[in-house]
């Protein structure tokens, strides 16, 4: 039998791959058409929404990032830094250092809870009891009590510039529900102490202990750690190193306060806390009780204006 010879197949021959850059471009090409083909309104709701949705993501990494990493440089400080620069009376001055929280006395926790936010432990970022009376003081025309704790003032210098807006008090409360949320108290109280203001450029209570008592935060004595606590209200006019008789009032008030609370456990579980302060309201609650009272207050300058006609 004659052994036939396989036929020669030729390959098939494959078409030539488009170039990507050709594709990309013209998705690229098809994307700027339809964004032309939109209406002015369409393109500003557009363009407003990526820019709201760009701003969220990038205040949520930050928040998520300085859950381990300490800020190095805060709007606060670029805020005095540029004060400093055009205002020819004060000095350039820069001093921060962060530490660990293992390495600050637990006497500075104690004062400034004792000092700032006696409630630090119970509440969710928010004093609501402290809230609704600044809320009543302000409409009665008298002057507001602050009602700002330490997870708000965390919040605050973390993340914003200080200028009063409601603008600026809404990222507040987002910021601090944010932290509450994803950091815990003990971060929160490590990056407080880190980057709290304690004078004109000094910034956090390693750089603030060195500055006035020569050494560090790890070996601060219950008063020195009080009058630290004093200054932070008003950093820019109180002085541990020029106590006046009001500062130094303050200062004893401080320690007799934070002996009484005793060592604050910022790793407490809710059922070590005193079930008496145990249940408070959060900033839910307090949006509530506002949009009420606005109701209970319009309603009476309504009965007003039907009186006088």
């Amino acid at each position: 039998m004659k052994k036939v010879a396989p036929k020669n197949k030729s390959p098939k021959k494959k078409a030539p791959a488009k170039p990507k850059s050709r594709s990309k471009s013209k998705k690229n090409g098809r994307r700027l058409k339809r964004w032309k083909e939109l209406g002015w309104l369409r393109k500003i709701i557009r363009f407003l929404w990526v820019s709201i949705l760009t701003l969220w993501l990038l205040s949520l990494a930050l928040v998520i990032l300085y859950k381990w990493v300490n800020p190095v440089v805060t709007p606060l400080m670029t805020q005095r830094f540029f004060q400093q620069m055009f205002q020819p009376h004060r000095p350039i001055n820069f001093e921060h250092e962060s530490v660990p929280i293992d390495s600050i006395s637990h006497y500075m926790i104690d004062c400034v809870v004792a000092s700032e936010d006696g409630l630090f432990l119970y509440h969710k970022g928010f004093d609501v009891k402290q809230l609704k009376i600044s809320y009543r003081e302000n409409h009665q025309g008298r002057r507001m009590r602050g009602g700002s704790t330490i997870s708000m003032q965390t919040a605050k210098n973390a993340f914003l510039p200080h200028r009063r807006s409601m603008v600026r008090k809404a990222a507040e409360a987002y910021y601090t529900q944010l932290i509450e949320w994803m950091w815990g108290k003990r971060r929160i109280m490590e990056v407080y102490l880190n980057i709290i203001e304690f004078g004109d450029g000094i910034y956090g209570v390693e750089a603030a202990s060195q500055h006035y008592f020569g050494h560090s935060a790890k070996t601060l004595t219950r008063h020195e750690a009080a009058q630290l606590a004093v200054t932070l209200p008003s950093p820019l006019k109180e002085n541990p190193a020029n106590p006046t008789a009001h500062f130094r009032r303050r200062t004893s008030s401080i320690v007799a306060r934070s002996s009484k609370y005793g060592k604050i456990n910022l790793d407490a579980k809710p059922k070590d806390l005193n079930p008496k302060y145990r249940d408070q309201e959060d900033i839910i609650d307090f949006l509530k009780w506002y949009r009420e009272q606005e109701k209970i207050e319009k309603e009476k300058e309504e009965a007003k204006a039907k009186k006088k006609k």
